[in-house]
């Protein structure tokens, strides 16, 4: 990881304001966060502090209301819907605590997908491998309710991966696992990233998890700040 490169994401002054029916809600109130390439960071807070909607909007899936998003050199809040779609498809990978697995498709067919909608003529060739890499060569055909959590779970790791993006997004990705299984989901999805060189950035309630990044913050009330409890207890 090269601290001196520039940041694979930046978040300047990003905002987001929701109406309700008892008025706007301030969800963001400034998020600041620069991630290097290669650099793994952990986010940490209570529920209801903003976390997933600051990885949604990372994701290009929730627009902020003010403020600047800059992924591998784009600025998200120059693209359109289309442009956002590809960006999802070339530039990160996103695991989440529901698996969010086709249930019609394969696991082989899940983990393509994303490659044939960009147009990849090897996209079922990198699906296999990429399958094949955390565990599961012996499940192609398989569909997820014939799988446990836990391949379900490798098998949205693979999907996550397979086009070698250079930010993973994973948002509790251990939430519906028990505690051996979500181990072992960890240890994979560390040991990919490292492989791939690709920046992380972890949503997680467990302190445990989050000392395993290379740094935490915390948000609070839609805010970030550094959480130097987590950072002092990794040393």
């Amino acid at each position: 990881m090269s601290q001196s490169a520039d940041p694979i994401l930046r978040l300047s002054g990003v905002h987001l304001k929701l109406a309700s029916q008892a008025g706007e809600v301030n969800i963001l109130r400034g998020v600041d966060l620069s991630v290097a390439p290669g650099e793994s960071v952990a986010v940490v807070g209570p529920s209801g502090s903003g976390k997933s909607t600051m990885m949604m909007i990372v994701a290009g899936l929730e627009r902020p209301t003010q403020g600047t998003v800059h992924v591998a050199g784009q600025d998200l809040t120059a693209l359109d819907e289309d442009g956002l779609a590809l960006y999802r498809r070339r530039s990160i990978g996103i695991v989440f605590q529901a698996f969010h697995l086709i249930p019609t498709m394969t696991a082989l067919e899940n983990v393509a997908i994303p490659l044939e909608f960009a147009g990849d003529r090897d996209a079922w060739g990198k699906a296999k491998k990429a399958l094949e890499s955390v565990g599961l060569g012996h499940r192609l055909t398989h569909y997820p309710g014939q799988m446990s959590g836990g391949e379900q779970q490798r098998t949205a790791l693979a999907r996550a991966v397979v086009a070698e993006p250079k930010l993973l997004l994973a948002d509790e990705p251990t939430g519906n696992l028990d505690v051996a299984t979500g181990t072992g989901i960890v240890d994979l999805m560390f040991d990919l990233r490292a492989r791939l060189g690709t920046a992380l950035v972890l949503i997680t309630h467990d302190p445990g998890l989050a000392r395993r990044c290379d740094r935490a913050v915390r948000m609070e009330d839609g805010r970030l700040s550094a959480h130097p409890a987590i950072l002092a207890a990794a040393q």
